[in-house]
């Protein structure tokens, strides 16, 4: 299935109705699910046991962005919840590229994701070791914040390198993006594109991810 993918974040869905929210969905090409500690990012949400869950309800790929202290404890649990892909932060592992291997030989696409303040630069060369890469384009921690479009010069830098080298790598971009960003966004090279409130917030999310696939493929 080719670019570009919506992944509406369940962050901003309503939890006492999560699974009547992610069947309104059922046009997106991923759910993202945002699990944090309250440790790495000054907030808590999901864990396994919402994620399995979700994984029951829908045949969707869960795309699990886990924003958390010591990501490799925590691999096993959430593959079996039920994620095809995760991601983890670069700033919570000593060791990225094993913490790669270790998901991808458990048969899961393998990610990482940089804070806004992070440099892209001195993970270019380990990009062969991913399946997807999240541009935070927010502060990780909280849904509703606004977009930085100083961050597509990371997007930028990445899809050059990418290309450059043929590698099948998805970019993914998180943190603001609704029917005003996401045209920018998907000019930088984003592929994967994570919405909350700009989905779940809307009388109609399904709607609101086609507009939003279609703002994307302009």
């Amino acid at each position: 299935m080719p670019a570009p993918y919506i992944a509406p974040s369940i962050l901003a869905a309503d939890y006492t109705a999560l699974g009547e929210d992610i069947k309104k969905i059922d046009n997106a090409d991923w759910i993202h699910v945002d699990i944090m500690d309250g440790h790495f990012v000054p907030n808590l949400s999901f864990g396994p046991d919402v994620t399995a869950a979700v994984d029951g309800i829908t045949d969707k790929h869960l795309d699990v962005h886990i924003m958390i202290e010591e990501p490799e404890k925590w691999i096993d649990t959430y593959i079996k919840a039920g994620a095809d892909t995760i991601i983890f932060h670069v700033e919570a592992t000593d060791d990225h590229v094993a913490l790669a291997k270790d998901i991808r030989s458990k048969g899961v696409r393998s990610g990482f994701a940089i804070k806004p303040g992070t440099a892209i630069e001195p993970y270019l060369d380990d990009l062969e070791h991913f399946d997807e890469v999240i541009v935070m384009s927010v502060e990780p921690g909280f849904g509703g914040q606004k977009f930085m479009p100083e961050m597509l010069e990371k997007v930028r830098t990445l899809r050059k390198a990418i290309d450059e080298r043929g590698l099948d790598v998805t970019i993914e971009i998180d943190g603001g993006i609704n029917e005003s960003t996401i045209a920018e966004a998907a000019e930088a090279g984003v592929d994967a594109f994570v919405a909350g409130s700009a989905v779940f917030g809307k009388d109609d999310p399904a709607a609101a991810v086609e507009k939003l696939r279609e703002l994307a493929q302009q």
